[in-house]
């Protein structure tokens, strides 16, 4: 069965109200979505040197030469830290969101 195109553009429109509505309903203190903001940054920061460590790993080791070889334990012992530093990192972001809202909740909203 196909879609129905006008049940689609409908769905799209009802998403972007929907949104925009969320956006609306969220009162934030700016310096939390900024300290959240520079957690991302963070953790995308250590991804980003893990993705070229894999990938300095992966040629050391397609070269099959004896001290790439070697030299990809420390790259390995580098690439297990920053896993422990993004776990370390994703924890802090959850309980400092989970704060966040908890607290926002507990203000009173104000009503216009």
């Amino acid at each position: 069965m196909a879609k129905n195109p006008t049940n689609s553009s409908s769905n799209k429109k009802k998403l972007k109200q929907q949104a925009k509505q969320d956006s609306e309903d969220v009162n934030g203190d700016p310096e939390i979505w900024a300290s959240f903001d520079q957690s991302f940054k963070q953790v995308q920061s250590v991804l980003d040197r893990n993705r070229v460590l894999i990938q300095q790993v992966n040629d050391n080791h397609q070269s099959k030469i004896p001290h790439n070889m070697v030299e990809n334990v420390a790259l390995i012992q580098e690439l297990n830290g920053n896993i422990s530093k993004v776990v370390s990192l994703y924890s802090d972001l959850s309980s400092n969101f989970s704060t966040a809202f908890h607290n926002d909740d507990e203000q009173p909203k104000n009503s216009d």
